[in-house]
């Protein structure tokens, strides 16, 4: 495989991410499709490292902590979703304009 099928992969994921973002009104769709944009960097990261410099180090720790904060991210943020959808039964970003002040 070429650095440029991993980056086509890549350009692949975040466009359906960002679709998938932009087009839908659940808050969890929402989060779905910005964590498929948050895999697509850490892909096209990963690729540039395995085909820069693969003897370094460096590149595996970077996409290490780019996963884990990923992971800790999309928590969070479950749990505000889950949080809101307690306390108002409100699952839809319309639905929940009301919670800005």
């Amino acid at each position: 495989m070429t650095l440029e099928l991993f980056l086509y992969l890549a350009a692949a994921l975040f466009s359906v991410g960002l679709y998938g973002a932009l087009s839908q009104q659940s808050i969890v769709m929402i989060m779905m499709g910005l964590e498929l944009m948050a895999n697509a960097v850490i892909v096209a990261g990963a690729a540039f490292w395995y085909f820069v410099s693969p003897m370094r180090p460096d590149g595996q720790v970077v996409v290490l902590v780019a996963v884990t904060l990923m992971a800790l991210d999309m928590a969070v943020g479950f749990a505000v979703t889950t949080a809101i959808f307690r306390r108002r039964d409100v699952d839809m970003t319309d639905s929940a304009a009301d919670l800005q002040g």
